[in-house]
């Protein structure tokens, strides 16, 4: 189980970077062609696309840490005995 939520965790980082990267390059090349703006729109829409990719790559590493901080404190909780009263 603990892989499987992994792997679905990395899968979010992977879509997380890629598609705000693809989707933003791709809005530029079609104002681009459909309004027959200039190519800085492509670079407009790489520079934001980039930006995006980078703060959802973070904010997934951020996750993930935070899931396996978790993890380990609740493995360090069952390892020690609880006192009882």
């Amino acid at each position: 189980m603990k892989d499987l939520n992994m792997l679905v965790w990395l899968t979010q980082l992977g879509l997380s970077v890629a598609i705000p990267l693809a989707g933003f390059t791709w809005l530029g090349v079609w104002l681009r062609d459909r309004f027959s703006l200039g190519s800085w729109v492509v670079v407009v829409g790489l520079v934001v696309g980039f930006i995006c990719a980078v703060d959802g790559f973070r904010s997934s590493l951020r996750i993930m840490e935070q899931m396996d901080r978790r993890r380990s404190e609740d493995k360090q909780k069952r390892g020690k005995p609880q006192k009882r009263i």
